[in-house]
């Protein structure tokens, strides 16, 4: 062991430590940290930017705009990289790090590796109360940065400059284990930063991480296989560990072969195009019909690389209630819920493993058969659905057609809350793998603009070409939440296209609250307490965009939308599109919802709503 060491202040370590990792990306050995995504302030400018400032040609910083904004562009990054390499992003303290908390839960929630690293109040004490610090009378040594505790999934603060010895690998090693992957969290406070010390050399030597492929147990395998052959009606659900794992193909072809049906969740969606022959479409609230049809009569569900949510579920109330589970999962916890079959493993190396136990069997022909009628019915629903019409104003879906039939194999479509989630599950129609990336985990508004640019740095090559261009569809609702990474490509050189579907407010939390009997309410524009009754009710979007330093276009129709999509892929940077839409059309389907509604009220609205709710409940299956 070379027992050499080289004096350096510990943000010196910490940078030239991460500098020093690397992956394996389709052979090609490149750095695990891509970037950094940093806002300066107190907390972090003078000690981290000393030490990023130094390798930025290696590991190159790029100015955000708000602080949770560029951590959910680090987790759109991470997302398209297939969790293989690793965007970081760093704050000052105090607002500057609880900016960065919904991102963290956002990574959170998706499995989505982040590595946040926030500046933390002194050590020492001496100058306390620091500014920017919160204090806790009882409790000295806690600060804001424990707020990041509850949404990650690896967390510490460094109190000495040799804890990054240990504490680095550990967090590197739980971003990167299928089980364990989130967000790792370490805080920095500002006079340990600033300390020298004598770190061996050892430790910045060069190191190859790979994704590991952990193998299921032959007794869970011999379980499983038992288990599918009784399978009469059986039915795959496909979820983002399928495409994490690089399973896409090797699912694919067992579903063909073994005569099964695919749905997808959210998170899966993607894994296959939408053409594809065993393919029935997204499962759950937000999905199709052919999937809820055939996970209503399903006898054996084999669940692969999904955490089985309440909107892949229907709150639980789309399955019969004796309906068995098979659950390939990398995660434990994920593997055994709602008592199913678990196999523990990742999903390739399972099905694989699975596939060679099962012989000859294949499901009766009469299963693939039906799931293909229904899937037919269903794209016929949504060719009528998508048709131009008379209206005034058009749909969600008759707006994502038009983009879907534009956009390139290599785009991604990019979006996350709001109507839009169960809209472009629905409608949009995959046209090569990994190219759809809806933030459903979280629900996070703002994502989608942030998630763009991260992708747009993601496709781009060492050269500056890009291949393909991240496609994002955000409400007015949600551009409004988050909108200044349209500058942050305009600096960075990055290009997406926007498409901004104004319909006037929080058109889907308004059809949710009055479709459970509230009269609309505070969601909606004109539903608003609003004083000044001359006010517009239409942002103008298209100036707006102009002023950060975007191309845009207000667009009169769909077929405006057409032509000036085809301009937006001819631009050389980010590209905004403005369109009015419906906010009360949406696409029928899918499973229905388990949400509070009062107990007791005085209108007949809400009591009726009262009334379903209690009828769909109890079709819920209980378990854990």
């Amino acid at each position: 062991m070379n027992d050499k060491t080289v004096c350096l202040t510990m943000a010196q370590a910490l940078v030239r430590y991460l500098c020093s990792q690397f992956t394996e990306i389709d052979g090609e050995r490149v750095q695990l940290f891509a970037g950094v995504f940093g806002i300066f302030g107190h907390g972090n400018v003078t000690c981290l930017s000393e030490a990023l400032e130094q390798v930025q040609d290696t590991m190159p910083t790029w100015r955000g705009q708000n602080e949770q904004s560029m951590a959910l562009a680090a987790v759109g990054f991470a997302k398209a990289k297939l969790r293989r390499q690793i965007m970081i992003a760093t704050s000052s303290i105090g607002p500057g790090a609880t900016n960065m908390i919904t991102a963290a839960g956002t990574a959170h929630a998706n499995r989505v590796p982040l590595l946040l690293l926030a500046g933390d109040i002194f050590a020492n004490r001496l100058p306390d109360p620091v500014l920017q610090q919160v204090e806790h009378f009882g409790s000295p040594s806690t600060t804001v940065n424990d707020g990041f505790r509850c949404v990650t999934r690896y967390w510490d603060r460094i109190m000495h400059p040799a804890q990054i010895l240990s504490s680095l690998p550990h967090a590197i090693t739980t971003m990167l284990d299928p089980a364990s992957c989130g967000p790792a969290f370490i805080g920095l406070p500002q006079d340990i930063q600033e300390i020298a010390y004598d770190y061996p050399e050892s430790f910045f030597q060069e190191r190859v991480w790979t994704i590991p492929r952990p193998r299921p147990s032959r007794t869970e395998i011999t379980d499983a296989v038992a288990l599918l052959k009784t399978a009469k009606a059986p039915l795959i659900i496909s979820g983002g560990g399928v495409r994490y794992s690089g399973a896409n193909e090797v699912l694919a072809d067992f579903a063909m072969r073994r005569g099964i049906p695919i749905a997808e969740t959210i998170a899966g969606k993607g894994a296959v195009v939408h053409d594809h022959p065993v393919y029935v479409g997204a499962m759950g609230i937000e999905g199709t019909d052919a999937a809820k049809e055939l996970a209503e009569t399903a006898d054996v569900v084999i669940a692969v690389g999904t955490r089985m949510q309440d909107f892949t579920t229907g709150s639980w109330t789309t399955f019969a209630k004796d309906t068995k589970f098979l659950n390939i999962n990398a995660a434990r916890f994920d593997a055994s819920k709602h008592f199913a079959v678990p196999v523990v493993g990742d999903a390739l190396e399972c099905l694989n493993e699975i596939d060679a136990e099962l012989g000859d069997w294949t499901c009766d022909p009469v299963q693939m058969h039906r799931a293909q009628e229904l899937y037919a019915n269903w794209n016929r629903a949504l060719d009528e659905g998508q048709a131009p019409t008379n209206a005034k104003v058009p749909s969600y879906a008759q707006v994502i057609g038009v983009v879907n039939k534009m956009a390139r194999p290599e785009d991604t479509m990019v979006t996350a809350a709001g109507g839009l989630p169960g809209e472009t599950a629905k409608n949009w129609r995959v046209k090569a793998p990994n190219t759809y990336d809806l933030e459903f985990g979280f629900s996070c508004m703002g994502y989608e603009i942030a998630g763009g640019w991260g992708h747009a740095m993601a496709k781009t090559k060492a050269n500056g070409e890009q291949t393909g261009v991240p496609i994002v569809l955000v409400g007015d609702g949600s551009y409004m939440m988050m909108n200044s990474d349209i500058y942050s490509t305009a600096l960075s050189g990055h290009k997406m296209i926007v498409i901004v579907c104004d319909n006037g407010g929080f058109g889907v939390i308004n059809r949710l609250q009055t479709g459970m009997g509230v009269p609309g309410f505070n969601n909606l524009l004109k539903d608003s307490r609003v004083l000044n009754k001359d006010a517009p009710l239409h942002v103008d979007f298209v100036s707006h965009a102009r002023a950060m330093g975007a191309e845009a276009r207000f667009c009169e129709s769909l077929a405006d939308l057409e032509t000036n999509l085809e301009w937006a892929q001819s631009t050389d940077k980010t590209t905004v599109l403005v369109i009015q839409s419906d906010a009360y059309t949406w696409t029928s389907g899918g499973a229905d919802w388990y949400v509070g509604v009062p107990e007791v009220n005085e209108r007949d609205s809400i009591r009726q709503a009262r009334s379903g709710q209690e009828a769909f409940r109890t079709k819920q299956r209980r378990g854990v």
